[in-house]
């Protein structure tokens, strides 16, 4: 079966658009043309099973006011301003019939909403239709009345397109329409896409309605006049009232993130862990809007916004390696409160095939503030945000989809085999022995390379801590790798690490960092610069000697 959807204008003077979905909702046809002539030369290829959706009048009878189908149907929507207006045979459109009524004796299509044959049409209405498929809070303000400016009115009308990508993927006839109207410099262009893209709404309201008639509202009845929209649901109030909530919580939010991207950063730097960067952000209160109107299959995602969507605070962790992604969910896991934790790269590897891998802990810290922090290694983070970016934007044509994905599974699985190289790598360099340089100080290099084999077991640690405490170690009168190793054989190591009682395996700096403060107590305490930590070393000496 074909869907059709005719953006039928009243006369046929003016354009109506044309759109085709096939049974599996891919687009096949979309045009412009004036006279029921060419709508039944464009639609002639589609001729076996068709249920078009129709947005025009079919079926008017009330001599003045709005037939009862407007009337029920504007006591639901007006509040979205999504009412429509008034049909009568006192309008010389309809005084001897209906455009739309004469269209579909010309397709043989059968009008009664209630008809089974196999070729019938339904009258729609997009307005309506958009506000309950997409959540919209108030109809798009597309169309060209008084006072809206073009700029207005192409934005609306790209959020429309947007929106229908989600539900119907785009092909290169779409693709051309939407540079059409992202290059439109007068009203009048805009006017001639608009047509268009109500005619795809027509279209899969048509689909909507024969996949799911338990979800649509047909308004009035066939003697009098109907129109057929996806069913409007109190959840949309939900949405609105969540929307609204979330904009006057989120300037706090916003903080909330920054108080977390701090703690995890020194959570993390506390630990001794490697990592490229923490970043973090409060979801915008449009972002929040878009994500809590989602729908699957017409129905909201979230039956409670607030509640259900979790990554209203976002951390994220970029790690070097794949091995660092564990070790920064354990160590978070030990310092706040985890809620959930899932492993998707995981979830995706268990399903047999390559693809998005990221760990993501939902945690809470000890005032109950909740976020989603997102650890992922670098090499995960470009494959993601790539396709993202590829993929959800729109900009891969219908007839390439399957390609796409084949060459994104492709790289996934590139990419994965090069976390597991890196790892070893990392793994190999730990045993390394490195020669003492001759030099009258020990550069961050060095010292990264004289650890890996002084603690063969430690984690890496970041680069910027490896050349602040080395810049320590002249302070302590110690410029080369002898009297470093002559300090650190006075320090019973694996004494220290039973004392310490690591709840997470300490990075060669932090290890490095606690055989000093062994060695040389409140003399290391005191010095300059440690300046900014010295009641958290004076807590650890505590430990230490204890």
């Amino acid at each position: 079966m074909h869907f059709v959807g005719i953006d039928l204008a009243w006369g046929e003077r003016q354009r109506t658009g044309l759109a085709v979905l096939d049974d599996q909702g891919r687009l096949v046809h979309l045009s412009s043309v004036h006279t029921d002539e060419e709508i039944r030369d464009a639609l002639a290829p589609y001729d076996g099973p068709m249920l078009a959706g129709i947005d025009a009048p079919l079926v008017v009878t009330n001599p003045t006011g709005s037939r009862i189908a407007e009337q029920e149907l504007n006591r639901d929507f007006r509040a979205f301003e999504a009412g429509a207006h008034p049909s009568n045979t006192g309008k010389p459109e309809f005084a001897n019939g209906t455009r739309g009524a004469r269209l579909c004796r010309l397709l043989r299509l059968d009008m009664d909403p209630r008809s089974g044959r196999e070729r019938r049409a339904i009258e729609v209405y997009p307005h309506p239709a958009t506000v309950v498929l997409f959540g919209l809070r108030k109809t798009l303000k597309y169309k060209d009345k008084r006072g809206r400016t073009l700029d207005t009115m192409k934005a609306e009308l790209l959020q429309l397109m947007d929106h229908l990508e989600r539900v119907v993927p785009p092909n290169r006839t779409w693709q051309a329409l939407r540079a059409d109207v992202e290059g439109a410099s007068r009203k009048s262009e805009l006017g001639r896409a608009e047509d268009q893209v109500d005619a795809v709404v027509c279209a899969y309201v048509a689909l909507f309605a024969e996949r799911w008639p338990e979800r649509v509202t047909t308004y009035g009845d066939f003697e009098r006049g109907y129109i057929v929209t996806p069913t409007l649901h109190d959840a949309h109030t939900v949405i609105r009232e969540a929307v609204e909530e979330y904009a006057r919580l989120q300037p706090g939010l916003v903080t909330v993130a920054e108080d977390y991207v701090g703690l995890v950063t020194s959570v993390l730097d506390e630990a001794g862990i490697n990592y490229l960067s923490v970043t973090g952000r409060a979801k915008s209160v449009s972002s929040f809007a878009t994500k809590a109107a989602r729908t699957i299959d017409g129905l909201p995602a979230y039956s409670d916004p607030l509640r259900e969507i979790t990554d209203q605070v976002g951390v994220r962790v970029i790690t070097y390696v794949r091995s660092d992604v564990a070790t920064v969910a354990d160590v978070l896991g030990a310092q706040l409160t985890m809620l959930d934790d899932r492993d998707l790269g995981q979830e995706t590897a268990s399903e047999g095939r390559f693809g998005y891998a990221s760990r993501h802990l939902l945690v809470s810290d000890s005032d109950g503030r909740v976020a989603q922090v997102q650890v992922r290694t670098v090499l995960q983070h470009a494959w993601a945000e790539f396709e993202h970016d590829i993929r959800y934007k729109g900009t891969v044509p219908a007839e390439h989809a399957r390609d796409f994905d084949r060459r994104f599974t492709l790289a996934a699985g590139l990419l994965e085999l090069a976390d597991q190289e890196f790892t070893t790598i990392r793994e190999r360099l730990r045993g390394a022995s490195v020669s003492e340089p001759s030099t009258d100080g020990i550069t961050p290099r060095e010292l990264a390379a004289y650890l890996a084999g002084q603690y063969p077991d430690a984690e890496w640690s970041r680069p910027d801590h490896y050349a602040w405490i080395a810049s320590l170690l002249p302070e302590l009168g110690l410029t080369t790798l002898a009297e470093l190793g002559d300090v650190l054989s006075g320090v019973d190591g694996a004494s220290l690490v039973a004392r310490m009682d690591y709840r997470y395996p300490p990075g060669a700096v932090r290890r490095l960092d606690d055989a000093l403060l062994a060695a040389f107590g409140s003399q290391y305490v005191d010095l300059p610069g440690n300046a900014h930590r010295r009641g958290l070393l004076r807590t650890r000496l505590e430990r230490m000697t204890g």
